[in-house]
């Protein structure tokens, strides 16, 4: 186990990983009855799958923070 303290960008990352698994399983979720055969869910489930590109924003924010305040430490 770890003990350095965490980075700059960290929990942005974290945080972004979490938005996106969220919008992976909307996507999950959204294109099931597509295969299913079933009645397509509202317009709004669609938006939702969105998620996974506001995660991926998020995450790569917290590399670019980490990676900056990585080059100033130097």
């Amino acid at each position: 186990m770890s003990t350095t303290p965490p980075g700059a960008g960290d929990r942005l990352v974290r945080a972004g990983a979490i938005v996106f698994f969220l919008g992976a399983l909307a996507t999950l979720a959204t294109m099931a009855p597509l295969f299913l055969g079933t009645r397509p869910l509202p317009s709004i489930a669609w938006s939702l799958c969105m998620l996974m590109g506001v995660g991926f924003l998020i995450a790569a924010a917290g590399v670019v923070r980490s990676a900056r305040a990585g080059s100033r430490q130097r």
